[in-house]
């Protein structure tokens, strides 16, 4: 600091001026020398120090001089006296350029912010604005004023008055950062000014319209109300907002002129002070614009949703005939508290929480003050809910703003005492923030500054009041402090939908939280639960006692019950939940991992409330439940990894019975790791059909030899066996129902006969089968060797030249159809190898089919078709065997491999998909035939592993509708908001385009 003859030399910069121009804007202004401040000006400089941006505020005051010229004297003289004008008009000129404009447009305006603050009554504000247009609110019958002033000399005067009026409030709001001896106004005193000054602006623009319409003189035939929505309704109105209206009048055959009073309001309205939107009148931006009562009511009656509902809930007459405004009010007020008994309430609420959680990019959700995860937006729905569902019965909750509501709710005992002061603190916070970002420029904006961007963060902790902590910026404790609450409001439906219903089923007297086991249904359904009484005592179940146990369960339910309600099975989710956690009650592991672990909790809600199959497996293999913490670990593991780990765990256990129960644990544990992945997405098709063949090669491999350790008793083996898979297991695309096909082939070794190799190799092979086939409560280890030479009745075991001898002289076609799925899986791979080379002359005949053999396999298949579908089944939606379904697909590609194989070696491949596109390269289907084939078998495989994953067992046919139908939707990544049906069509639309290849190319029509 350099130091001159009368003392030292201060710099603008010890006032918080950065711009190099500051120094000589100050002296400009008569408020700095060389060295200093101007004497009496100390005071001026210190709260210029304290707005939001000093130099911002500096800039406004030079603009502010030059546009008062001689009359800046009488400024800067209030100034140095005035505490309350010093922090009114530095704050604002330190945050808002928008007012700024205004005051140097008209600087005069300044006069506003002396003395008291200004008055923020609905009667002040309508009267100002009233008579800004030359109309009195006396003129003529009430809500029937007409302006003397009309077009764009109405408009201009409106704007004017307005942004004067709304300078006054924000003034008002904004002093205390600068002089903080100036009384606060708060969020809602601030809320409720900009809301009366919003009614105020949309009586004058009324006005205006009438004028321009009607005339000055002639009668007004029509009465119109202009019912206000949303925040305005609610008196919780934004600095820069649309404000929502309705409009209702009478009678009906004067609809026309109140359509062009309301139209030429809204146009008013919108030129002068901000938007005005009426897209919530029934039927949105398509309806009429104006309706008579008796409209608006039979509209609501007969076709109104239920968000329709839940936006009435702020509805109030505003303007014009407030008579009429009042009975429309009256009239809807019933069918809003009765909405939450409407069919179809659950689902719209799913809806509307969907669209909350989905209306804003995921880059920005943790910086949207509105619509980002834990913002405002989470806020007021939740509260809104809660109204619905209570308010029906207690008319304490029906309040249109938000805090009220909320602090009544939390009086009611619906909502903790303490949850509700938190979370009012938390939405004043927000919408605090939201206030001065968009005072800045007069702009609707609720995004939070980059956690990079430090002037933004600045210039809006001193805006908010936030000052440095002596370790921390004003930006860092800004930063800090908006994260504490919105992560608060992010725990919004633990803290205002579920702990409540621990409470209740625990029934523990508390003052603060006292809802009742009717109020705890009621919410329950709300929410999803189609049976709450169920649901409660799931609950009670899982939290009742003292236990650390129960502690756990406690603080897990809240989350847990909201990550359910979104599921399409919540009542099904949680009886899984509650099934698993009593199962693995003694696992120590079990809650503790749940609890530490977000991801798992999320996970495990989800496949619970999709899939009986999981947690049927999952009382079983519980071990995977850690894997859900881990996605590489599991939806990553190579399939023959796991397989080489089940052979290597059952080679060590000599008693066969103990080898396949081993075998069994380790498939089990395969299979839910795989179940698990496919419904989370993060395993394909293909990944899941190989992941699923191979545990099933390696469980066969690791019985037959078991099998043939027991059957030996340490004796030399007198053959070689094989198995070699068939069907889907031959062409590794088994799903989760599926079974095994196969057939066993043996070869004497070396000094053995013919007899005692088959009778070993048949003992083992029924060895086999009787212990896949054991019964167990895990999915079914069915054998099936139906497929070999004479089906049922023949011999269970043949030698490879017994099998030679056969097809050569006795196979039929079907038989060569079989066996184009052929393929070694276990046991001696060289004597496999040796039975896939020998038929391959039968299953790829030379010169292909014989025109015969062609019409009996579509006879066979015609047959199929007519006896095997089950009674009742529909064939548009059956998967196996339905129209375009596996079995169109797979006789399809098989019937070309049969005729064509001999010449295209592509086609020599187990896989149907492999086939189809070996066709096409073989130009024997042309690319978009092969698509529509392709697609349809996809669609109807993973349609087929849904059914089979919701319902817990195998199933071919879709469900009609219902729970099960969205859960297999979901199950195959059609997301929550979408409706089930679009599920169905896409998978008819598929389908029936692949059955109309299928016609062409294997029936040849």
């Amino acid at each position: 600091m350099a130091v001159s003859g009368r003392g030292p030399v201060l710099s603008p910069a010890r006032f918080g001026l950065t711009d190099p121009r500051a120094e000589r804007e100050l002296c400009a202004l008569g408020w700095w020398t060389d060295g200093g401040p101007m004497p009496g000006a100390q005071w001026l400089l210190s709260a210029l120090a304290r707005s939001p941006d000093p130099d911002m505020a500096l800039r406004g005051l030079e603009r502010l001089r030059d546009a008062l010229g001689g009359g800046w004297a009488e400024l800067d003289a209030a100034l140095r006296k005035d505490t309350a004008l010093r922090g009114r008009l530095l704050a604002v000129l330190g945050s808002s350029t928008a007012l700024t404009d205004h005051l140097v447009v008209r600087p005069e305006e300044w006069r506003r912010l002396v003395g008291e603050a200004s008055p923020t009554d609905v009667g002040h504000f309508t009267a100002a604005l009233l008579a800004a247009v030359g109309a009195e609110e006396t003129t003529g019958r009430p809500g029937v004023v007409r302006a003397r002033s009309r077009g764009q000399e109405a408009v201009r005067a409106l704007r004017g008055a307005y942004r004067g009026l709304l300078l006054g409030i924000a003034a008002a709001d904004l002093a205390p950062v600068v002089e903080p001896s100036l009384p606060e106004l708060g969020y809602d005193a601030v809320a409720g000014a900009l809301s009366d000054l919003a009614v105020a602006a949309l009586r004058a623009s009324l006005a205006v319209a009438v004028a321009e319409v009607v005339g000055e003189d002639e009668p007004l035939t029509v009465r119109l109300a202009v019912i206000a929505m949303g925040k305005c309704g609610g008196r919780e109105l934004n600095y820069v907002s649309d404000v929502d209206v309705v409009f209702v009048a009478e009678p009906d055959a004067e609809l026309a002129v109140a359509t062009k009073v309301a139209s030429a309001m809204m146009r008013v309205a919108g030129d002068a002070c901000f938007e005005v939107d009426a897209a919530l009148r029934p039927e949105g931006k398509a309806g009429a614009l104006v309706r008579t009562l008796d409209g608006h009511l039979s509209y609501y009656r007969r076709w109104a949703r239920t968000w329709e509902f839940q936006a009435l809930l702020k509805a109030r007459p505003v303007a014009g005939d407030l008579e009429l405004g009042e009975r429309y009010v009256a009239a809807l007020r019933p069918m809003v508290w009765a909405a939450a008994d409407r069919e179809g309430f659950v689902a719209d609420v799913q809806a509307m929480r969907r669209r909350v959680e989905n209306n804003v990019p995921a880059e920005l959700s943790d910086r949207e003050l509105k619509l980002g995860r834990g913002g405002l937006r989470d806020v007021e729905f939740a509260v809104q809910l809660l109204q619905l569902v209570h308010g029906r019965t207690d008319e304490e909750l029906r309040s249109a703003a938000t805090v009220e509501a909320l602090a009544a709710l939390g009086r009611g005992g619906y909502v903790g005492r303490a949850d509700a002061a938190d979370l009012g603190e938390s939405y004043r916070f927000l919408r605090l923030l939201e206030h001065r970002l968009q005072l800045r420029r007069l702009r609707r904006t609720h995004l939070f500054p980059a956690d990079d961007d430090q002037a933004g963060l600045r210039w809006l902790a001193r805006a908010a009041g936030v000052r440095p902590d002596g370790r921390r910026s004003a930006g860092e404790v800004l930063l800090a402090e908006f994260r504490r609450h919105s992560n608060r409001v992010r725990r919004l439906h633990e803290k205002l939908f579920y702990r409540p219903l621990l409470e209740a089923v625990a029934r523990v007297p508390s003052e603060a939280l006292r809802l009742t086991p009717a109020a705890a249904r009621q919410r329950l359904s709300a929410l999803g639960y189609t049976s709450p009484e169920g649901a409660l005592r799931h609950i009670q179940a899982l939290t009742s006692g003292v236990s650390r146990r129960a502690a756990i369960q406690g603080a897990l339910l809240p989350v847990l019950l909201d990550l359910l309600a979104s599921t399409p099975d919540p009542d099904g989710g949680l009886l899984a939940y509650r099934r698993v956690s009593e199962a693995l009650a003694e696992t120590p592991w079990y809650l503790r991992l749940l609890r530490d672990e977000g991801a798992v909790a999320e996970r495990l809600a989800a496949l619970l409330g999709i899939s009986r199959y999981v947690p049927d497996l999952l009382v079983r293999a519980p071990e995977v439940l850690r894997l859900l913490a881990d996605t590489t670990s599991l939806a990553g593991r190579d399939p023959e990894e796991a397989a080489g780990s089940l052979r290597s765990a059952v080679a060590r256990h000599a008693d066969p019975e103990q080898a396949v129960l081993a075998a069994r644990s380790l498939r089990r544990h395969e299979l839910l790791r795989v179940a698990c992945a496919d419904l989370l997405g993060l395993l394909d098709l293909p990944g899941v059909c190989t992941a699923l063949s191979t545990v099933w090669v390696a469980v066969l491999g690791a019985a037959l030899d078991a099998a043939g350790r027991s059957v030996l008793q340490g004796e030399a083996p007198p053959a070689r066996v094989a198995v070699i898979g068939m069907g889907r297991l031959g062409g590794a695309e088994l799903g989760y129902g599926s079974d095994a096909d196969v057939m066993f082939v043996c070869e004497p070794v070396d000094g053995a006969d013919e007899r005692s190799a088959v009778r070993y190799a048949t003992a083992v092979a029924e060895l086999v089968r009787r212990l896949l086939s054991a019964p167990s409560l895990d999915p079914p280890l069915q054998v099936d060797t139906d497929l070999r030479p004479e089906g049922r009745s023949g011999p269970l075991v043949r030698t490879l030249d017994s099998y030679r001898a056969y097809y050569g002289q006795w196979a039929e076609v079907w038989e060569a159809q079989a066996l184009l799925r052929a393929r070694f899986v276990a046991g001696d791979e060289e004597l496999g190898a040796r039975f896939v080379a020998s038929v391959d002359p039968v299953r790829y005949p030379e010169g292909g089919l014989e025109p015969a053999m062609e019409r009996e396999i579509r006879r066979i298949k015609a047959r199929v078709d007519a006896e095997r579908l089950p009674r009742g089944a529909d064939p548009a939606t059956h998967t196996k065997l339905g129209r375009g379904g596996l079995a169109d697909v797979e006789w399809t590609v098989q019937l070309l491999q049969l005729r064509h194989a001999h010449a295209f070696p592509g086609l020599r491949t187990t896989s149907t998909v492999a086939g189809l596109e070996a066709a096409r390269d073989a130009g024997l289907l042309d690319a978009a035939d092969a698509d529509a084939l392709a697609a349809g078998w996809r669609m109807a495989t993973r349609a087929r592993n849904a059914v089979t994953l919701v319902r817990g067992k195998p199933a071919d046919q879709l469900p009609g509708s219902g729970r099960e139908l969205a859960a297999v939707a979901r199950a195959l990544g059609y997301p929550a908001s979408a409706d089930p049906g679009e599920f169905v069509d896409d998978y008819r639309r598929t389908t029936r385009r692949a059955r109309g290849v299928v016609e062409r190319i294997f029936y040849g029509q």
